[in-house]
């Protein structure tokens, strides 16, 4: 698959901006870290702008982003619409909890039970974003057990970085939270190697026999393309990456998006706070995020849907 870049966008912002926003609400209403004004502004400020500029971002690689408001129409059917119905749902608790945070500098009581609703709000939104690439059965390296999960892992990795990030700013740094961020990107990490190797090792399941109905004839081989010149179908639906290109791309995403940052992580846990722990974790979410980026980069480019067995490809 083509790898737009407002999808690019779209998934690693949203995954960042939800994740942050699920942890400041779950530990700002447990009382876990204080209520303070600033801190709910910024932190708020953050995850709102992450989602908001993820989302519009979706819409750009649209024909007719003026139509976007109709995906929301079907959500019986479609994942997509279960997303967008889900994301707007979820900005109502958590702008109310934030407004608690920020204006009242009280997170407890009605505020807290807005803060875990949303909590529970941005999950199933970000499930949700997961399962729009899960469902389809036509891309078997999509249609895998291990999307949801490990979207959702990444989401509270890169969440947690910044979380971190911002608790260690306002001088209320707990190691706690530096370990649950290194806990959330080993696991992620886990998680993602477990689907690169499944990929790698898994018997594409379709060939063009399967494709024209003539398998039962023996093998079946393309004579000549379809097309004298690329069409959308091809540049869409067709586009590959060399094998050799996407593990040196998968080794930058290792490097940049869970190694360095749990190595900053790692080397923070060995600082008493203050600006250099701060600084550092800043910097771990940073780069997670860059890393993040080639990795939702490689999960669309290493996808092949199956009508590029009508375009020369021997597998899907």
């Amino acid at each position: 698959m083509h790898p737009a870049y407002s999808v690019l966008l779209f998934t690693t912002l949203t995954g960042a901006g939800y994740g942050l926003m699920i942890l400041l609400c779950l530990f700002g209403a447990a009382g876990l870290v204080p209520a303070d004004p600033l801190l709910g502004l910024i932190g708020f400020g953050l995850s709102f702008a992450m989602v908001t500029a993820g989302l519009m971002a979706s819409t750009f690689h649209l024909g007719h982003p003026e139509r976007a408001w109709r995906a929301v129409t079907q959500w019986r059917s479609s994942w997509l619409s279960r997303e967008g119905v889900m994301a707007l749902i979820t900005y109502a608790p958590a702008g109310l909890f934030a407004m608690g945070w920020i204006f009242l500098g009280d997170t407890g009581g009605v505020w807290a039970m807005l803060g875990v609703a949303a909590a529970i709000g941005a999950l199933v939104t970000v499930y949700c974003t997961g399962m729009i690439y899960q469902s389809l059965k036509t891309i078997r390296q999509w249609h895998n057990t291990w999307v949801t999960p490990i979207y959702m892992l990444l989401a509270l990795a890169t969440g947690a970085l910044w979380f971190n990030a911002l608790i260690l700013a306002f001088g209320e740094g707990r190691s706690g939270f530096t370990w649950l961020s290194m806990a959330m990107l080993a696991a992620a990490l886990t998680a993602k190697l477990g689907y690169w190797r499944g990929i790698d090792t898994a018997k594409a399941p379709r060939n063009p026999g399967h494709a024209t109905g003539l398998g039962r004839l023996g093998k079946v081989r393309q004579w000549e393309t379809a097309h004298t010149q690329a069409n959308y179908v091809q540049r869409e639906m067709g586009f590959w990456i060399a094998r050799k290109h996407a593990r040196k791309l998968r080794l930058y995403a290792v490097l940049a998006g869970f190694v360095l940052p749990l190595s900053l992580c790692l080397i923070e846990t060995t600082l008493t706070g203050g600006v250099g722990a701060a600084v550092l974790a800043f910097l771990a979410a940073i780069l997670a995020m860059a890393g993040m980026l080639i990795e939702r980069w490689l999960f669309f480019a290493e996808a092949q849907h199956v009508v590029s067995l009508y375009y020369g490809a021997e597998t899907a």
